[in-house]
This record gives C-alpha cells, sequence and structure tokens, in this order.
C-alpha cells in the first residue's frame, strides 16, 4: 500500500473535523458523597479570591466572548476562578445579588449559552486544570477547565491511558464530557460520558444556598439522578461542574493504567482526497451509501473493525481544497491493520472511480492526535471566526434525494466558502453498545454522525452564510420538517453542537422538540434532575433542561 508523506496528510487532512414545580426536599452534602481530599495540583491560593475581570479591563473584550464570534456579552465581570471554592464563593455571590451567570470550561460553544445579552457574571473555569490519580477512588481526577489535548498528553505520558474524545485539543472537558464527547477511539471504548466514574458541581438549593457535592456511578437516589445527568444531559443546566473523576465501568484492581483505557501503541493513519470536478452526483450517492451501509454491517462491538474509524468530508466550492476526502484511522497494532485499511477503502469507494488504495502512515498514537489535532487551523484554532453547526444522527444511509440535495449545494456556484463542510463520522461498536437510558447520551443505535459547520469572518456576511447552510440541511431533511427526527433513519441531534434553529418553527417544522432531538425519552429524567438539584432555575441558558412544566 502507498505511503503518504506528513505534508500531504496535514494539508489534506484540513477538511477533517414556567409550570408550579414540586420542590423535594435535598438530602444534606454528606448524604450525596464524602468530598475526598483533593489530590491535584492547586492552580492557586484556594483561600485567594478568583480573579476578576470588569469592563475597564484590556482582557474584558476578548474575555467576554468564546471561540465563535458570532455570540458576545456585555457582563458586569468575569471571573477566572482557580480552585472550587472560589466558584461556590461567586455563585453565591450572584444568588444574593440577583445575577444571572453562565459557565465557561474551553469556550467552544456554538450557541449562546455563555455570551449573551442577560449574562451578569462570566465564571470561567479555565483554572481549573489539574490532572492527577486519585488512589481512593481509583480513578482519574481531571479538572473542567482542563483542555483535551492536556488531558491526553497527561493520560498517555503519565499512566499510558486515554478518554475517547475529540479531535480538537483545545476544548475543555466541562462541556464535552458533559454533553457525551466522542472521537476517533469511540468505536472501540464508547463516549467520554461511559467513563465518568464521578462528579463535583457547584449546585444551588431551593433556599439559594451554594455548595459543592460529588455525585458518581455508585450514588443512589436524587444524588444518582445527578450524576446521570452529567453522562449527555449537556453543560449549564444543573450547576457549575469542577472536576471529574474518569474511570471504566467495570475496570477493576488498583493499577492505574487498568481503570481507562489504553490506546494503541501506533495507528495507521490514512488520507485521500478528490475534488468536485472528480465526484459527480452519481458518485457521491454512491459514496456516501457505500460509507453508511459498511457502518450498518460493521456496527456491532464484535466486528473485526471495531478499531477502525473512518470520516468522509465534504467542502462546499470549487477552488483549492473543496471536494471530498476520506481520513482513515486504524490501530496498528492489530495483525490485520493494513488489510483491514485495504478492506474498508474498497468497499467505501465500489463504483465510485475513486482509487481504493489509501495512502497511510504509521506514526505513533499521541503523535497522531496532534497530526489530526492541528491538522485544519482556520476550522479548530482560528479564534477570530463566525461559526455554526447542525448534527445529524444517522440509524443507516442517507436516501438518494438527500445524497442529491447535499451535492447540489455543495457545488452550487452562488455560493463558494471551502470553510463551509459537512463531516460523516463513524459510528457503531461501543458506541452502540451501552443501552440508551444507561447515561444520558440516548442516541445509541448510531451508524454515523453528520457534522455540518460553516465558518466566515464578517458580522455582515451573517445572512449569507447561515442561509446556505439552513438550505443545505432543510433541503437534506426535507421530508421530515428540516430536521432529522427519531425514526428508522435518522435519530436527532448532538446537545455538544447546539443549534438556535432547532427551536424556531420557521426552519424546524417537524414538529417535534428541541429537547426530544437532543435527549429522547431521557428528557423526562434530565428533569427530574433538574427540580431536585437547581429546583430555582438559577442555571439556564437558550437550550437548558426546563423544570417540569416549562417549555
Amino acid at each position: 500500500m502507498p505511503k503518504v508523506s506528513r505534508r500531504n496528510l496535514i494539508t489534506g487532512a484540513a477538511a477533517v473535523a414556567a409550570g408550579a414545580v414540586a420542590v423535594p426536599t435535598l438530602p444534606p452534602p454528606t448524604a450525596v458523597a464524602q468530598p475526598l481530599a483533593d489530590t491535584g495540583t492547586a492552580v492557586c491560593d484556594p483561600a485567594a479570591a478568583a480573579v476578576v475581570v470588569r469592563p475597564a479591563d484590556a482582557r474584558y473584550a476578548e474575555l467576554s466572548t468564546g471561540v465563535n464570534k458570532r455570540w458576545t456579552a456585555s457582563p458586569e465581570s468575569i471571573r477566572l476562578v482557580g480552585s472550587t471554592d472560589h466558584v461556590v464563593r461567586v455563585v453565591q455571590e450572584a444568588v444574593r445579588a440577583g445575577k444571572r451567570v453562565s459557565v465557561r470550561s474551553g469556550g467552544h460553544c456554538y450557541a449562546d449559552f455563555v455570551s449573551n445579552a442577560d449574562i451578569d457574571i462570566i465564571i470561567d473555569t479555565a483554572g481549573l486544570k489539574q490532572i492527577s490519580y486519585d488512589a481512593e477512588r481509583r480513578a482519574f481526577c481531571v479538572g473542567a477547565g482542563a483542555q483535551l489535548g492536556q488531558i491526553y498528553e497527561a493520560l498517555y505520558k503519565g499512566w499510558g491511558t486515554t478518554i475517547p474524545g475529540g479531535a480538537c485539543l483545545t476544548v475543555g472537558i466541562g462541556g464535552h464530557a458533559s454533553g457525551g464527547g466522542f472521537g476517533l477511539l469511540t468505536r472501540k471504548y464508547g463516549l467520554v460520558a461511559d467513563h465518568i466514574e464521578a462528579v463535583e458541581m457547584v449546585v444551588v438549593d431551593s433556599a439559594g444556598t451554594a455548595r459543592s457535592v460529588i455525585v458518581s456511578r455508585g450514588s443512589t437516589g436524587a444524588a444518582a439522578d445527578l450524576w446521570w445527568a452529567t453522562t449527555g444531559g449537556g453543560g449549564g443546566s444543573f450547576g457549575v461542574i469542577t472536576r471529574y473523576w474518569f474511570r471504566s465501568a467495570g475496570a477493576t484492581g488498583t493499577d492505574p493504567a487498568r481503570q481507562l483505557p489504553a490506546p494503541p501503541k501506533d495507528v495507521l493513519v490514512a488520507l485521500t482526497n478528490v475534488p468536485w470536478s472528480a465526484v459527480d452526483r452519481p458518485a457521491l450517492t454512491r459514496l456516501v451509501t457505500n460509507f453508511g451501509d459498511w457502518h450498518v454491517r460493521n456496527g456491532s462491538v464484535d466486528s473485526p473493525f471495531v478499531s477502525l474509524s473512518g470520516y468522509l468530508l465534504m467542502r462546499q466550492g470549487t477552488g483549492p481544497g473543496a471536494g471530498v476526502g476520506l481520513f482513515t484511522q486504524v490501530d496498528g497494532t492489530d495483525p490485520r491493520a493494513e488489510q483491514l485499511l485495504a478492506d474498508y477503502g474498497a468497499a467505501v469507494t465500489r463504483d465510485t472511480g475513486i482509487s481504493p488504495s489509501f495512502p497511510f502512515r504509521r506514526v505513533g498514537w499521541l503523535a497522531s492526535t496532534k497530526l489530526v489535532g492541528t491538522a485544519s487551523p482556520p476550522l479548530l484554532y482560528d479564534h477570530t471566526l463566525r461559526s455554526s453547526v447542525k448534527t445529524a444522527y444517522l440509524r443507516k444511509s442517507f436516501t438518494e434525494d438527500q445524497i442529491g440535495a447535499i451535492h447540489r449545494n455543495m457545488t452550487r456556484t452562488d455560493y463558494a466558502n471551502v470553510n463551509a463542510a459537512i463531516s460523516l463520522n463513524g459510528g457503531g461498536g461501543q458506541h452502540n453498545a451501552v443501552p440508551p437510558a444507561a447515561t444520558a447520551s440516548s442516541h445509541r443505535a448510531t451508524a454515523f454522525f453528520a457534522l455540518y459547520e460553516s465558518f466566515w469572518t464578517e458580522q455582515s456576511e451573517d445572512p449569507l452564510h447561515l442561509g446556505w447552510q439552513r438550505d443545505i440541511y432543510g433541503e437534506t431533511f426535507a421530508n421530515t420538517g428540516g430536521y432529522p427526527v427519531p425514526n428508522d433513519l435518522t435519530d436527532g441531534c448532538y446537545i455538544n453542537n447546539p443549534d438556535p434553529d432547532i427551536m424556531d418553527p420557521a426552519y424546524n417544522k417537524s414538529q417535534v422538540p428541541w429537547h426530544t432531538l437532543y435527549f429522547k425519552d431521557n428528557y423526562a429524567r434530565l428533569q427530574r434532575a433538574k427540580a431536585q438539584w437547581d429546583p430555582t432555575d438559577f442555571f439556564r441558558h437558550s437550550q437548558s433542561i426546563r423544570l417540569p412544566g416549562q417549555p
């Protein structure tokens, strides 16, 4: 099989990537769980106050917004916290003063959850970035502000373990894990949320008292509901997550190296790119159908291909970089690795005219995370851009009409933006082996996941780029009211890539509510956890979990 240079790989991989509520009586903190000593490294003196940034501060403008420059705020202050105690004090101050707060980990939110006109205080948890092993819990303690790249490096270098998270290395774990979290190892090891052993959170009770609690996989009653809610219910609905403990369900012994998945020593990383001039509508129809059908056939944890993950990427326009890319990674320690890659390439490219021989390189696993995670700086790391995303879980391949809508909009001549893309990310495997109600992540019958992204610079161009994205997404799912409603083909949307249009009947004409698209049948238990742990609805945003009786 041919090899590919690092330069070509990086260049090509740029295509990657209010009703009355009955409020229960809460148990005292000791009835929830006894907090353990913090075994992490303190970021600052816990007795000191959090750093406060106000409008006169030179840092204020930049810290008032996140990665997506569509969303801005004018808060009274931004609080850069360095300990759980900081968070408790800031939250208590806000409760007493009647101030609205929002919470930021890595700042990658695509919607207005953190930065909006109603926010008085932004709580920035980036300083909570300790990563350590807690021998008493037999779990890895990770601060909510730690970024994925920091976590991958610390876990791998320290203990030879990892979590199966995403490719963007600057995403904060606070939101990533609470919304599910998936990446190239998810087919083999499931979601990040599947490995949450415990979580520490600052909550506010019905009397307006802020306090920190720790709940775990072994908790019971109301505490069990809160732990469960953090395994896919999304961020900002129940409290401020300050740290996680990660340990795989079923892990045994006391050896830290056995408490989380061990990534492969090395991987085969393969890439092939084809311009739109070589991919007409019939070819794209066959390619996308092959991709979907392959993932349906190989969706079991028993599949010999469970250690192979692939992306099919489509970038809009006719200029340089536009077209279709196939990015594939397979466990290099599998003695069949090269044959698995060859078989996958042949199956996916069958009858398309695209070469089935995917150029590849063998690289160390940790190096691969940096190779993939830094492959597209404009999309992953340009924090000056405006952006919008829409998502869909697919149980099987798109229909021919749906693929036609994708091809038509990807090759339109009245719109050109190489930073407008669709990424089809392979699912199945361990992701689908977990029952839908075992965690709050309900989409457990996924063949693949579709991410519609668009990035641009100027505010004046918002209507243009949002219009194109609404066109391609709405036309793809035209038969179900413009959204991928749960049925035998589609299965809803992903809360970690929030979409403001999902609540607008002008775009979501499906009559399926936003919370069903995100959470399906798990929403009722999420509402129960909300009533138990945030009975005053202190923690809220445009798509937060509602109290029972609220729309």
